[in-house]
């Protein structure tokens, strides 16, 4: 059965497909690519049908992922069949487990820094939309490493589903 995670912001041309290609790159390279789907999608219908920000792509492409995208608007239906809602903020944590239908829709939200083992105190991947490159290349390490116990994590559930 596949594994399902969304990873979400606010208009999803920024930190939530950066997100997405940094992780769909490790969980193929974890050898899981046909076991987790990968996507992302935004709070907020901004810029649905853009593409990722110019200098998300950079980032992305510099550091050797991918960048293809079309950004989305999140929808509550889409919680039945997701496994993990992968929010990259406080703010957009408190937005989806409101949008949750149920509690048990609630519980699958996580902030994506607190799979950081390294991260303390704030969790939040600041947004770098109103700034200049280094905040994308900012966002970029700290989704880096994020990904690595969030990959673990997904192993660990993936795993569990095939024992």
């Amino acid at each position: 059965m596949t594994y399902r995670v969304c990873f979400v912001c606010t208009g999803n041309i920024c930190r939530s497909p950066m997100a997405e290609h940094v992780f769909r790159a490790g969980v193929e390279e974890a050898g899981f690519g046909g076991l987790v789907e990968v996507d992302s999608a935004g709070t907020d219908g901004w810029h649905e049908g853009d593409g990722a920000d110019p200098r998300t792509v950079h980032v992305l492409t510099e550091a050797g992922y991918g960048s293809e995208h079309t950004a989305r608007r999140f929808h509550p239906d889409w919680f039945a069949r997701l496994d993990l809602v992968v929010a990259l903020d406080s703010g957009h944590l408190r937005t989806l487990r409101r949008l949750a239908p149920t509690p048990e829709d609630a519980e699958k939200v996580r902030l994506l820094r607190s799979y950081d083992a390294g991260a303390h105190g704030d969790l939040d991947v600041p947004d770098p939309y109103y700034g200049d490159l280094s905040g994308f290349e900012e966002c970029l390490k700290l989704v880096e490493a994020a990904s690595e116990g969030l990959l673990e994590s997904v192993r660990e559930a993936v795993e569990g589903r095939e024992a």
